[in-house]
């Protein structure tokens, strides 16, 4: 039975400043839970289900009333875990060896949570944020990420440590820019930074001052290919769109 006490403590892991000080987070529904269950990065700490769903597992069953009042979601799934947030990395990813995405300022949590699952397709193991991104752990991220929460580490303290030292050892920094070069003229490294911007104002001046390769996915719309013709095509893609797109080619050029 779930007491008054947790189900305070659940609803107060919706809002970021809460997860912070007590280092919990919530992931809902039965793939993301088992994901994290069978995951070596994140403790589970308590289960909450309104079913039978575990053998072996201990947890604590739920009517479907308590679930509305504990989970995030407009509809709730039968299953709710309570997780350790992971330990900050102490030892950052050799960039020389590896590619890496830098996050900046991005805010959509379906946009963040998909970039995170696009990661960990491309076997992309590490995702440096800026201080402005949405929080990894808020509830919609964990769900868009279906999961792959549990096998990329986001970094959100060594960002700036991580492009002094591309920049000291001339490690090439990738920039998803409107107006970079054609990222299928360019000569795409299987290592380095990728720096996808903000949904609406693209990379910070910040950060864009690291950029060595400043790229952009070409479109194929009328309006690219005829600029005198009439409006005729999308302005642009979403940030998740742009990453998986990006992330391909780069692993395409990997395999050359």
């Amino acid at each position: 039975m779930i007491s008054q006490a947790q189900i305070k403590l659940i609803k107060s892991l919706h809002l970021k400043k809460n997860r912070e000080q007590m280092n919990l987070f919530i992931a809902e529904g039965k793939k993301i839970v088992d994901e994290l269950l069978n995951s070596d990065n994140i403790d589970v700490v308590h289960l909450f289900a309104s079913g039978n769903y575990f053998e072996d597992t201990p947890f604590t069953k739920v009517t479907e009333e308590e679930m509305k009042k504990i989970s995030a979601l407009t509809t709730p799934p039968n299953i709710l875990a309570v997780c350790k947030i992971p330990a900050e990395n102490t030892v950052i990813p050799n960039i020389q060896n590896e590619l890496a995405l830098v996050l900046d300022d991005i805010r959509d949590p379906g946009n963040m949570g998909s970039i995170i699952r696009i990661a960990d397709w491309f076997g992309i193991g590490t995702i440096f944020c800026t201080s402005e991104c949405v929080d990894a752990y808020n509830p919609k991220v964990v769900q868009a990420s279906m999961g792959s929460i549990a096998r990329v580490k986001i970094d959100n303290k060594n960002l700036r440590t991580v492009l002094q030292e591309s920049k000291d050892k001339r490690i090439p920094v990738y920039g998803a820019k409107l107006d970079g070069t054609n990222m299928l003229k360019e000569k795409l490294t299987a290592n380095g930074l990728l720096i996808i911007g903000n949904e609406s104002n693209g990379i910070s001046p910040e950060l864009g001052k690291y950029i060595t390769h400043a790229i952009k996915i070409p479109s194929f719309s009328k309006d690219a290919i005829d600029p005198g013709s009439a409006p005729d095509g999308a302005e642009s893609l979403n940030a998740a769109m742009a990453t998986a797109i990006l992330c391909a080619e780069f692993r395409r050029e990997a395999l050359k």
